[in-house]
């Protein structure tokens, strides 16, 4: 059998330089969600910790390795998340950190990565645009760039949600986990396969931002031109190779969802958890929505991933997103498909 580029022995001492407070977070049966879902759900809540997001655990492996080997700066490309954690880390290890983000980013998100200390640049265009500039940077400063998913240390930061999983759920059936650039599903997914192979891994993408999905699908890096979704933080137009490879052997199915459905999940997850989230981390209840029959009786485990979100967007969209049951079935019979003013 053909192996990631992950390594669990690597994984299990990323745990050591990683700060507690992003470890062990938050894991539980959200029986309130059961009703409304058909299946029951367990929640991984990566959100309640100072970056409020997964990517801490990734940025804590990579700076520990450069403070150790007296490294003063570093730059990245982000929408957002993975700014604010660099920014984090960086600045508990007396790292100069530069973030290259889009100007259309989230708000909320550039205000944290300001706030935390690192130098911002922003340019025109997407994030696409943001990685070719941060390399420039890395280039011709002699810094060091850090490339989500690409690095090894991003995805294997990420895969010690995966042990907390195994070695704290005593069963389940499947794990949702959002796609994006994929260090987050080759993370966990190369754990999961390796201590409980029978587990489910489903991978889960915006309808309009698809590029990773198709790339699972076909087998090979398929790239888009744009992306359309609400779900900034996993809006990538070109997968990374080597990340594809790796996603192949882990995943067993890759869905996209539609944003009515992302928005859904968002409002359900307040109503029914209490837990205000970024589109990204709803996509693993809107796949769930879409196809409920699929999930129907199972024990579904959903990571949900980051709250990093502008709130009057949240609310534009929460408040659009009523859900209708059909009398007698209590399947989402309706779910309106708004059209919000671009909050980016």
């Amino acid at each position: 059998m053909q192996e990631t580029r992950l390594d669990t022995a690597r994984i299990r001492a990323a745990r050591r330089v990683i700060d507690p407070v992003f470890l062990d977070t938050p894991l539980y049966r959200c029986e309130a969600l059961e009703p409304e879902l058909g299946c029951a759900v367990s929640i991984k809540l990566e959100t309640a910790n100072p970056v409020r997001s997964f990517k801490a655990r990734g940025t804590e492996v990579v700076t520990s390795l450069l403070a150790r080997h007296g490294s003063p700066a570093v730059v990245c490309a982000s929408a957002g998340n993975l700014g604010q954690a660099l920014a984090w880390s960086g600045r508990a290890r007396g790292l100069d950190v530069t973030v290259v983000a889009s100007r259309s980013a989230t708000r909320a998100k550039l205000d944290r990565i300001r706030a935390l200390g690192a130098g911002l640049e922003l340019v025109d265009g997407d994030h696409e645009t943001a990685r070719e500039r941060a390399a420039a940077i890395a280039r011709y400063d002699g810094i060091r760039l850090v490339e989500d998913s690409l690095d090894i240390e991003t995805c294997e930061g990420a895969a010690t949600i995966g042990l907390e999983l195994v070695d704290t759920v005593p069963s389940f059936d499947a794990v949702l986990i959002a796609l994006g650039g994929g260090a987050l599903a080759t993370g966990v997914g190369h754990v999961v396969k390796a201590r409980a192979p029978g587990v489910e891994v489903i991978c889960v993408q915006p309808l309009g931002a698809p590029a990773m999905t198709h790339s699972w699908r076909q087998r090979r890096v398929v790239t888009t031109d744009s992306t359309d979704t609400i779900a900034d933080g996993v809006a990538g137009r070109r997968p990374v190779p080597a990340v594809l490879d790796d996603l192949l052997l882990v995943a067993d199915d890759a869905v996209l969802v539609r944003e009515a459905s992302i928005t859904a999940g968002m409002r359900m997850l307040l109503d029914h958890a209490g837990l205000v989230v970024e589109p990204s981390a709803a996509l693993g209840i809107a796949a769930i929505i879409e196809d409920r029959d699929r999930f129907a009786g199972r024990h579904v485990v959903v990571i949900v991933c980051g709250s990093n979100v502008d709130m009057d967007a949240y609310h534009h969209w929460v408040g659009a997103a009523p859900l209708h049951r059909s009398a007698g079935t209590g399947s989402l019979s309706s779910i309106p498909s708004p059209k919000p003013p671009c909050p980016l």
